[in-house]
């Protein structure tokens, strides 16, 4: 399955909400063409206290679109939705009969089809998170190789390239980000065709240098920044959930992609919490015990690339130590904007 994202920004931003002019409509990553409606602007704020964004199922990427499928426990609905592209208002998911009206009930607060425009920090944490979702997929593509299974690694490979770079390809070009599209597609060809080519390994370096690059396109003092790191964190986390609870079904797991994914976004996330872990233990101890605590637990639900036999926690489990994370992260951050408001 083709995946970018779903983004629950901890944060408090402000965020435009543009939607397509009535005289035509927009083109999508897919390249179907979005119903135009009437242009409105508006300004919303985010917060983990509140709700969290809506999910735009005209152009959100596969992972956003996770969250319908675990909320509901329909399989494949995600690719269900994007094939059935584009919709004049969340209600066309019925219609379209996409889902059932019941269903649409259970998730409708979710659905949106506005284009939302991302600004300042909010924009920041989007794109950071954007590229740590490919590095989590490299990593399990990585270790997927490692294991000699090129064709499970393909996936993880192929989803970079085809659904998170268009997504985020222009704040590359804006951040004066060097091309790195071509290297992705390169590796990837290159594993579906030759996997056991001694050149995967070269490609496979480049990839992760070219990700690594994108990354440090954002000043290193912002990347350094506990309380700009949590909102990516929480990011990551709350796609690596969605994909969790896509994953398993009748107490199994019943995909093994979506599995994967996740384990490479929580990995992704942990790293990137030692990375602050000092700082946030001396800002905040109580917050640094809860969120180290939860990420010992997270961790040990992936036991190993490869599926186990039985989950070693519930998607509702997961979604709990999830929130944990969340909430005490949330104290570092709003103990950091009162500071730097005094």
């Amino acid at each position: 399955m083709i995946k970018p994202r779903y983004i629950c920004l901890a944060i408090a931003s402000c965020i435009i909400v543009s939607l397509s002019s009535c005289t035509g409509g927009t083109q999508t990553a897919d390249n179907t063409q979005q119903p135009a409606t009437n242009q409105t602007t508006a300004a919303i704020t985010h917060s983990n206290h509140g709700g969290k964004p809506q999910i735009n199922i005209n152009t959100a990427i596969l992972s956003e679109l996770d969250k319908f499928e675990a909320k509901l426990g329909v399989p494949a609905l995600s690719n269900k939705i994007q094939a059935n592209r584009p919709y004049g208002s969340p209600e066309d998911l019925v219609t379209k009969k996409v889902i059932t009206q019941e269903q649409f009930d259970q998730i409708k607060d979710m659905v949106s089809v506005q284009e939302v425009e991302l600004t300042g920090e909010a924009k920041d944490v989007d794109y950071m998170t954007k590229m740590g979702l490919m590095k989590g997929h490299l990593f399990v593509a990585q270790e997927l190789l490692d294991k000699d299974q090129p064709k499970q690694a393909e996936p993880h490979i192929g989803h970079p390239v085809e659904e998170i770079y268009i997504d985020v390809e222009e704040q590359l070009n804006e951040r004066k980000v060097k091309e790195f599209k071509t290297t992705l597609v390169s590796l990837q060809d290159l594993v579906k065709s030759s996997p056991k080519s001694t050149k995967v390994k070269t490609d496979f370096t480049a990839s992760v240098q070219s990700v690594d690059g994108a990354i440090a396109a954002l000043p290193e003092a912002q990347r350094s920044k506990p309380s700009f790191v949590l909102q990516v964190i929480n990011s990551l986390l709350d796609a690596a959930n969605s994909e969790y609870g896509a994953a398993i079904a009748n107490g199994k797991v019943a995909e093994a992609i979506e599995y994967q994914d996740s384990r490479g976004f929580v990995i992704y996330a942990d790293e990137l919490y030692k990375g602050i872990a000092t700082q946030v233990s001396q800002s905040n101890p109580e917050a640094h015990k809860a969120i180290e605590a939860s990420f010992a637990e997270l961790t040990k639900v992936w036991p190993s690339v490869i599926p186990p036999t039985q989950p070693v926690k519930t998607p509702n489990e997961v979604t709990q130590l999830v929130k944990t994370i969340e909430l005490n992260s949330q104290k570092v951050i709003d103990k950091s904007s009162t500071q730097a408001q005094s």
